[in-house]
């Protein structure tokens, strides 16, 4: 984490049950989850995140480089679940891609969805992406997305 990102920090608490649009791009924005078996690996850790209770997942997209997801704070605060998250698909897509470069760029953005915010909206914005990036014509038909 640079001095700047970690000053983006200060200030910000995490609280359980807090739903948040979260986003991570890859290292200098290069495609690194481009194929289906990287952006599998992204999708399974987030799901497996949910299904062991650290989170609630709500809505995914993983595009080629970066990722985006709705989620509901539960077990971790914020810094710990992005650093598991962030680390464990490092590891596993470096792995697979024979690299030994940073995957992801450091820090991360978050938006702490506001009680008046629409949560279908901040879903609808996130699973959107391909369609706005030229990559589909129909949300529906990308491969490397989902909702709850």
């Amino acid at each position: 984490m640079t001095a700047r990102s970690h000053r983006l920090r200060l200030g910000r608490h995490d609280q359980s049950g807090q739903i948040y649009l979260l986003t991570s791009n890859c290292h200098h924005r290069q495609p690194r989850l481009a194929t289906v078996a990287a952006a599998r690996t992204v999708m399974d850790s987030l799901h497996w995140l949910d299904q062991q209770g650290k989170l609630q997942l709500i809505a995914v997209v993983v595009m080629p480089d970066h990722v985006h997801f709705v989620a509901s704070l539960t077990q971790l605060p914020l810094h710990q679940l992005m650093h598991s998250f962030k680390s464990y698909t490092a590891q596993q897509i470096n792995h697979m891609q024979a690299l030994e470069s940073p995957l992801w760029q450091p820090g991360y953005h978050d938006h702490a969805l506001r009680a008046e915010e629409d949560l279908q909206a901040v879903v609808d914005y996130c699973l959107h992406n391909p369609v706005r990036a030229g990559l589909v014509e129909d949300f529906r038909l990308y491969p490397h997305s989902w909702s709850r």
